[in-house]
């Protein structure tokens, strides 16, 4: 069984909404959020109109496609792919919940079980189809139900919408890549990149891979809601920054400016994708939106394009099926970088059901819905001269004379009555290796620099707010000759996170921490950091690999917008510490980071048990060692106080098998232990292994010990343990 992630964070609970509200004009006024009801009318004139006209689909199947528009959204999830837990907690899910799932009953109709993705791979992504009374009411699915909840909660199962999970799976994303998602948030494919990644894990060690993964978001608030999310898979190669995408800065490296050799840009969007979950959108569609998303769009695209290493993939995505946001989109870029080009994955995911993209359709130019001009010739041609320079539509609206040899047949459309999904659009873009160097003495003006200009406009979080603002001229402005994107005038930076500073290697709390937690000389003591003016480890150490210490070492974190990095390994226990330990400051492991540091960890610090000495812990908060059997009891009294590792082995248990060896933090007092687990983890762990929650509720934070011998040290350790705050913090 893999490392059992501990820290808890909010729930992926609506991991597919595209980018809407803030990110494109959502919120009310753009028709997000709301619920189901008898009173909502799916119905929308212009909408039909629009898409009629633009032949999305065969004439033939319209009625099917507008059908499926109206049927609410089933369920998906996926098993984290990254995790050696991955394949046995499938099985469980079809041995012992499909089963007994199948043929049961509510409200005189019966309900189907949960069902396997057919395209998604290994097996790992599952549909269901349940409304939430059935899930509440029936006891069969609400058994299910919470073993969804606690597995989500952990990070070992991911709530996301089916649609939502192809961009990730066709960047091809491995372990050595530098990878960055562009408009990251809420963070669910943030997260099936960083699978990808640590796609080389084992049972009970996560791997330090060399690549890394920067998930940024321009919002501050979504950016610190990406922190949350990805400490489900808490990891050294993340970091975290609150950028505008569209002027995304160089980050520097000892060998020049970084390239990446993954990129997505899963783009702001009018969203009208998503309308079987977001019912509002029916009423508030308006084809201006995309018309006036669509030089955002660009310039992210763009400034991605200039970012992706030669010889590098990139996957730009929606959740719009409008062409001026699609394909328009990636035909001007295609125009604007001819060493561009789409790439044919049409044998990749092969039980995926999808359209080509499209190589023609006219946009409406207005909300009468005209769309009667041919090409952008006409349609200036067609207004009043003193009209001309106020039209906010440009000729990229089009598709350009040369479409045919521009392949937007490669593009993914992905409509709801395929495969009973959302609607999503994909295209996965290559950028071709520089050729042989040649030798000129002509200066030299790359398209990177000219296109990079293209940053200079204005800011897309203003945009996001009114996605029927249109969009300025996104073309090059002529002088433009800069690799690095121009920041806008008169911003104020509200930027007020914590620096980075490394651990020297005569620091007197890396020595102590080495020392108390014997850590092994191979370590890589040289990549830990903490986070406060001072360089001194007031509370949390953290670790980071050697790609992520290069950008930390190169780059003005505030530049960068930098809100997070790294994982957390190491803290200093102060407080509550008793004279037995002699003043030292002590520490102990950090939950989320025992995969990285346990290769290092001496094995006189890891302690040895079974599913036995487990269902006690689980059992109990502070057992005293009175709880355990003899031998447990003889270890756990010859330990000194401090923080240990111990390891589960696999094991039977009243007929309950661990297939893979457990490997929990615990604190060791004078007459007690404790499992540096809270409550859900516990919840979730018993759930697998026994069927049932065996644990009590948390104890109050009053109640520093459950018996009168427990010490002082393991209460505030032990409340750390069930703390469910940020993983940031706010002052150290």
């Amino acid at each position: 069984m893999a490392w059992f992630q501990i820290r808890i964070r909010s729930l992926f609970q609506v991991v597919a909404m595209g980018k809407r509200g803030k990110k494109a004009g959502g919120g009310k006024q753009n028709g997000g959020g709301g619920s189901w009801g008898e009173d909502a009318k799916m119905e929308n004139e212009a909408f039909e109109k629009y898409y009629k006209a633009v032949g999305i689909v065969s004439e033939a199947e319209w009625d099917e496609f507008w059908a499926s528009l109206k049927v609410i959204l089933p369920t998906t999830f996926r098993v984290t792919g990254s995790r050696a837990t991955a394949q046995e907690l499938n099985s469980i899910i079809k041995e012992q919940h499909v089963p007994s799932l199948k043929g049961v009953e509510f409200e005189g109709q019966v309900v189907q079980p949960p069902r396997q993705l057919p395209w998604y791979p290994d097996g790992l992504g599952w549909q269901l189809d349940v409304s939430k009374s059935a899930l509440r009411k029936t006891p069969e699915f609400k058994r299910f139900h919470n073993f969804l909840v606690y597995e989500t909660e952990v990070g070992n199962i991911s709530r996301q919408e089916a649609v939502s999970m192809i961009p990730p799976l066709l960047l091809d994303v491995q372990p050595h890549h530098t990878v960055i998602d562009m408009c990251a948030a809420p963070g669910s494919k943030t997260a099936q990149l960083l699978e990808a990644l640590h796609a080389n894990d084992t049972a009970v060690e996560a791997s330090i891979p060399s690549g890394l993964l920067i998930a940024n978001d321009t919002d501050n608030k979504r950016a610190h809601m990406l922190v949350h999310q990805s400490s489900r898979l808490p990891s050294p190669v993340l970091m975290v920054t609150n950028l505008d995408a569209s002027i995304y800065p160089r980050i520097q490296t000892p060998s020049g400016k970084m390239q990446f050799d993954r990129i997505l840009c899963d783009v702001p969007c009018s969203g009208d994708g998503t309308m079987r979950k977001n019912f509002g959108i029916w009423k508030s569609w308006t084809v201006m939106n995309g018309n006036g998303l669509h030089g955002l769009q660009l310039r992210i695209l763009i400034r991605a394009m200039n970012l992706l290493k030669p010889g590098g993939r990139l996957v730009y995505s929606t959740c719009s099926m409008n062409p001026v946001e699609n394909e328009a989109v990636i035909a001007a870029a295609l125009k604007k970088f001819p060493h561009f080009e789409l790439l044919d994955v049409s044998t990749s995911l092969p039980e995926l059901k999808r359209r080509p993209g499209l190589s023609t359709w006219r946009p409406a130019v207005n909300r009468e819905m005209d769309t009667s001009f041919s090409s952008y010739a006409d349609f200036i041609e067609s207004l009043p001269e003193n009209k001309r320079s106020e039209t906010k539509i440009q000729a990229t609206h089009w598709p350009p004379p040369d479409v045919e040899q521009l392949n937007l047949e490669r593009c993914l459309r992905i409509y709801p009555h395929l495969q009973n999904t959302g609607a999503f659009f994909v295209a996965v873009l290559h950028r071709k290796p520089k050729p042989e160097v040649q030798s000129s003495s002509a200066p030299k003006r790359s398209a990177d620099a000219v296109s990079e200009s293209s940053a200079g406009a204005e800011s897309s979080s203003k945009k996001q707010k009114t996605g029927e603002t249109m969009d300025e001229d996104p073309r090059v402005p002529a002088q433009a000759d800069d690799d690095e994107p121009a920041e806008k005038p008169g911003k104020v930076s509200t930027f007020k996170e914590l620096p980075y500073v490394f651990l020297s290697e005569g620091s007197k709390h890396l020595e102590q921490a080495i020392a108390d937690l014997q850590i092994k000389p191979s370590f890589p003591s040289t990549n830990l950091f903490v986070r406060n003016p001072d360089g001194e480890a007031l509370r949390h150490i953290y670790l980071c690999n050697d790609a992520v210490r290069q950008v930390l070492a190169h780059n003005d974190f505030a530049r960068l917008r930098l809100i997070s990095a790294g994982v957390r390994v190491f803290n200093r226990q102060e407080s509550g510490v008793k004279t037995e330990l002699h003043g030292r400051n002590r520490f102990r492991f950090l939950t989320e980071g025992v995969p990285s540091v346990l290769p290092h960890v001496d094995e006189s610090r890891i302690v040895t048990a079974n599913l036995d000495t487990l269902r006690v812990f689980m059992r109990l908060y502070y057992p005293v060692y009175g709880e355990f059997s003899s031998l447990m009891k003889e270890i756990f009294a010859g330990l000194e106080t401090g923080s240990y590792l111990m390891r589960v082995e696999p094991s039977e248990h009243v007929g309950i098998s661990l297939k893979h060896a457990l490997v929990l933090p615990i604190w060791k007092s004078t007459a007690s232990v404790a499992l540096m687990l809270d409550k859900k983890a516990k919840s979730a762990l018993s759930l697998r292994l026994w069927g049932e929650d065996v644990t009590p509720a948390a104890p109050s934070k009053t109640v520093k010990t459950q018996t009168e011998t427990a010490q002082d040290d393991e209460a505030e350790v032990a409340e750390e343990g069930n703390d469910d705050g940020p993983s940031e913090p706010v002052s150290e």
